[in-house]
């Protein structure tokens, strides 16, 4: 009676939903550190290739690990030291030319009928020039403090967990192939294996293309006149650029319209050079670098994108493609190959 009966169904199924509410909330309540995890994993399977470039050469794995441990530090250390400073101060640049582009913005015929319509240009002055941007951005100068220390924190994690990865990259694969059946467990490690590589080989290759969007800009910028704000913009041209789809775009607007600002000629270059770079980019570079990375189609590739920046927003956006290429591959390689084999 007691088994079978309804209130005893009730109560367990209440405690089921329970359990399940408070899973619920607790990976809700991590969701932002799993990101921080997802994150160095991926970074940590782009860096492998490097070890792996230093094993081929002859040394030995924990040897190779902590070369390219030392040159990502080195690298971290020389970017804050050198690149840093250069920024600011050129962010502080753009922040202070930036009412003397919206009176030249206002001489347009268009941005003055919306202007006496909504007085646009003096509210945006205002904004800039009092640093109300940054107040209203952060939510006040204890919000700016706290977003930069959260900020350095998230990346003190990654590069933690990253380097913690990368040394310990083949134990951890062997410890999950070990997990597969023995008849299955060969062909499961030559899976896996192909799926860091993809993941690796994507990640960075994404960086490489970055680097070449960052250095052409930074070029450009200094022949095209804007070598006051060149290494500012050309960071965030190569940081952008990272982004699937929009990224390029969006460097490429926010050049162009502080070169619109300062001079129309200069505007009209920058059009010319991010219309032209981006045809080079897209048919040669990227091709190129992404060939032996993934393999996926263009349409899977944006609804990739899509769905990702939807889930995790940039982040997502960032991972989704060599997750959907490694989802691909597994299908074709596991789905696809059962159903041939019937």
């Amino acid at each position: 009676m007691w088994r079978h009966s309804p209130f005893a169904f009730g109560f367990f199924a209440a405690l089921g939903a329970l359990l399940a509410w408070f899973l619920f909330e607790a990976a809700l309540s991590v969701r932002s550190y799993v990101i921080l995890i997802v994150v160095a994993m991926f970074l940590a399977a782009g860096l492998d290739p490097a070890v792996e470039f230093f094993i081929r050469r002859g040394l030995k794995r924990a040897w190779a690990v902590l070369v390219v441990i030392s040159a990502v530090l080195v690298g971290l250390g020389l970017f804050v030291v050198a690149i840093v400073p250069v920024i600011s101060d050129q962010v502080t640049a753009i922040t202070e030319s930036a009412p003397g582009w919206l009176d030249q913005l206002q001489q347009n015929q268009r941005v003055q009928e919306l202007d006496a319509k909504y007085d646009v240009i003096d509210r945006v002055r205002d904004y800039v020039a009092k640093g109300d941007f940054a107040s209203g951005l952060f939510g006040g100068v204890l919000g700016v403090g706290l977003a930069v220390l959260s900020a350095l924190a998230n990346t003190f994690i990654i590069v933690v967990l990253t380097l913690y990865f990368l040394s310990s990259l083949h134990p951890t694969k062997h410890a999950l192939y070990q997990l597969a059946p023995a008849s299955r467990r060969g062909r499961v490690r030559e899976l896996g294996d192909r799926v860091i590589r993809s993941v690796g080989g994507y990640v960075s290759g994404a960086f490489i293309v970055a680097l070449f969007a960052g250095g052409s800009s930074l070029v450009f910028l200094f022949v095209a006149g804007l070598g006051e704000y060149a290494v500012a913009l050309a960071f965030v041209v190569a940081i952008l650029d990272v982004i699937p789809m929009i990224g390029a775009t969006l460097g490429a607007v926010i050049v162009t319209a502080i070169g619109f600002a300062t001079d129309p000629t200069i505007g009209i270059a920058c059009v010319i050079f991010y219309v032209v770079y981006q045809q080079i980019e897209n048919y040669i570079i990227y091709p190129r670098i992404m060939s032996r990375a993934v393999e996926i189609p263009g349409s899977v590739t944006v609804i990739a994108a899509l769905i990702g920046a939807g889930l995790l927003g940039v982040v997502g956006a960032l991972l989704a493609i060599p997750t959907a290429a490694a989802i691909l591959m597994l299908t074709r390689e596991i789905v696809i190959a059962r159903q041939d084999a019937r």
